[in-house]
């Protein structure tokens, strides 16, 4: 039998071309270190888990708690979040983010108690909340569907790079433990922090809210990708019909439901694997907290490369269910082993593990990216990531827990093995996922109205914005 031959890829007009180069050149490693810095202040809090429970006095359990709590605060503030974005705009909206993150996150480095430890943790989820819906929507006004799955991994590879480099940056200035009297978790905190600070006034200086308002652009570029863009949303609109879609209607759809489940599963896999992997690499025994940075950066180092070969493999076939369940079972594989082996041979496992779950993430992108269209998008993409990131609530809580009950994290890994497997399965029931597929479920239909103004950037022709989602 011979091999399915890969999707054509789609060839745009010259000026079209031309500005996606330019949009790859200087807005997608823009957010690609955005998130770097975004990741480093979220998950940077695993490498100070032994010596800041000693010094505040927090069981597992409470640490478990206190990490997960982010996710609390991140689910509730992400569709009001996002809403204020559109109001706002990208480049005011993401610059606030950025500081305010900063300045919570640099805060970290004075904690004293455990309620203000979860105060904080509560904080920088309601700084950060946003953010990730607001990037992966400022995608969908940028640039063709051709293109995003690419542009998505490529960001997405911030947080791949962060893992890489938070460890033996971490760990080093871990070592400064001492210096003016100061604890080295401290120092981790507070200059990590200050990092995202100054970089959200680089942000402010170089990002731009709209296709129109962008000097970099010529008016030729400018008029041709708002043409590509705004004929794939008229696509949409053929397929699925007119009418406006209610935020509260999202939930009715099957679709989106299993969008939720999925994207829930593959955060309570990831973020278990990413709070708790400097604990059991520590396992090992006898290493430095540099020692162990450098050894936790591994597995993320071979999920880098698996993130950017899975976006380019789903972009070039156009099919991403079949990818984002071979990812699942990977991940899950991987987790399942690591349960059954000594310490060394169980970190190659969690490679296995990291290599599958952290490019499930931005292949699931896609997905709900080419099935809402632009009226949706923003609402629905904000709904999917704060319910989906609750699952960074029950992960460390969960993994806390049975460490406390246990004495060990073997029950947590044979957990994540269950939840991806069944992940993976659940992703058979989604339809779409693919440029070549036409079959896409249609959300629930409600009464016509008529059509507000176009978001900033759009063409001449009336494109329905988010905000009448």
């Amino acid at each position: 039998m011979s091999a399915v031959p890969p999707v054509p890829e789609v060839q745009h007009p010259p000026a079209v071309r031309s500005a996606i180069r330019k949009i790859f050149r200087r807005v997608v490693p823009l957010f690609f270190v955005m998130f770097v810095a975004n990741y480093m202040d979220r998950v940077n809090l695993g490498f100070a888990q032994d010596e800041l429970r000693a010094d505040v006095g927090l069981s597992a359990a409470a640490f478990g708690l206190g990490a997960g709590i982010f996710f609390i605060a991140y689910a509730i503030f992400e569709v009001p979040s996002n809403m204020l974005m559109e109001r706002f705009g990208a480049k005011v909206w993401l610059t606030r983010i950025m500081i305010s993150w900063g300045v919570v996150a640099t805060a970290m480095a004075f904690v004293n108690s455990a309620e203000m430890f979860y105060a904080l943790r509560f904080l920088l989820g309601v700084a950060e909340a946003g953010f990730f819906p607001a990037v992966i929507y400022y995608f969908s006004r940028w640039l063709p569907d051709s293109h995003r799955g690419r542009a998505t991994s490529i960001f997405l590879m911030g947080s791949g790079t962060a893992t890489v480099i938070v460890g033996p940056i971490s760990g080093a200035l871990m070592e400064m433990h001492g210096i003016w009297g100061h604890a080295g978790w401290q120092w981790m905190f507070f200059i990590e922090g200050i990092f995202s600070v100054v970089l959200g006034f680089v942000v402010y200086r170089f990002l731009d809210s709209g296709i129109e308002t962008a000097k970099w652009l010529t008016d030729e570029e400018k008029t041709g990708l708002v043409a590509v863009i705004d004929a794939e949303q008229r696509d949409r609109e053929d397929r699925r019909g007119t009418a406006r879609v209610s935020r509260w209607k999202l939930l009715a759809d099957p679709q989106m439901l299993l969008f939720l489940w999925i994207y829930f599963a593959i955060n309570v896999a990831l973020y278990a694997v990413t709070f708790w992997l400097p604990s059991i690499v520590d396992d090992i025994g006898g290493l430095s907290d540099l020692q162990v940075g450098f050894l936790t950066a591994v597995p993320w180092l071979c999920a880098i490369a698996a993130v950017y070969v899975s976006g380019r493999i789903s972009d070039r076939i156009g099919k991403r269910r079949p990818v984002l369940i071979a990812l699942l079972l990977l991940g899950g594989c991987g987790t399942l082993l690591a349960v059954f082996v000594s310490p060394w041979v169980g970190l190659g496992a969690l490679c296995l593990a990291a290599m599958g779950f952290k490019p499930a993430s931005p292949v699931f992108w896609t997905i709900p990216q080419s099935y809402l269209d632009a009226r949706a998008a923003a609402p629905g993409i904000a709904l999917i990531n704060s319910i989906g990131n609750l699952g960074g609530f029950v992960a460390p809580t969960a993994f806390g827990i049975i460490e406390d009950t246990t004495g060990s994290t073997k029950g947590g890994l044979v957990g994540l093995t269950v939840v991806g497997f069944l992940a993976a399965l659940s992703v058979l029931l989604v339809r779409g996922g693919g440029r070549n597929d036409r079959d896409r479920t249609r959300p629930a239909k409600t009464p016509a109205a008529t059509a507000p103004e176009a978001t900033p950037g759009a063409a001449r022709t009336a494109r329905p914005g988010p905000a009448a989602a």
